[in-house]
C-alpha cells in the first residue's frame, strides 16, 4: 500500500493552495511558550522519572529542522537526547512533559 503522504497521487485540499506567510512574532512567541511547556524542566544534567523509566538529559534542541532530522518526524518541534538509566541506552525522545513525570535531580 502506498504511503498517503508520498507521491503525486495525493489529493490536495483547496486550502493547500493558499499562499503561506511567515507567522508574526506573536504566533512565534506563542509557539515558543507551548514548546517550552512541553519540554518542561528537562535540560542537560536533569535526571527525571516517568512511568517508563529513569532518564538523564544529555541535550535538548529546539531547532525544528534538527529535531525533525533526529526524531524522523515531520512535525517535531524539539528533541531531547537522553540516557535511559533503566535500559542503559542513549536515545532521542520528543514526548511532552506530563503531570506524572518527576524530577529526581535538578541542575542550576
Amino acid at each position: 500500500m502506498q504511503d498517503p503522504t508520498q507521491g503525486a497521487d495525493m489529493a490536495l485540499h483547496p486550502r493547500d493552495n493558499v499562499t503561506r506567510v511567515h507567522p508574526d512574532s506573536g504566533v512565534s512567541e506563542a509557539l515558543r511558550r507551548v514548546v517550552a511547556g512541553q519540554i518542561g524542566p528537562r535540560k542537560p544534567g536533569v535526571v527525571y522519572s516517568t512511568a517508563d523509566g529513569v532518564y538523564e538529559v544529555l541535550d535538548v534542541t529546539t531547532d525544528r529542522d534538527e529535531a525533525r532530522r533526529i526524531l524522523k518526524r515531520r512535525t517535531a518541534q524539539f528533541a531531547i537526547i537522553v540516557h535511559d538509566r533503566t535500559a542503559d541506552t542513549i536515545g532521542a525522545i520528543g514526548t511532552a512533559w506530563t503531570g506524572t513525570d518527576r524530577v529526581i535531580k535538578a541542575v542550576a
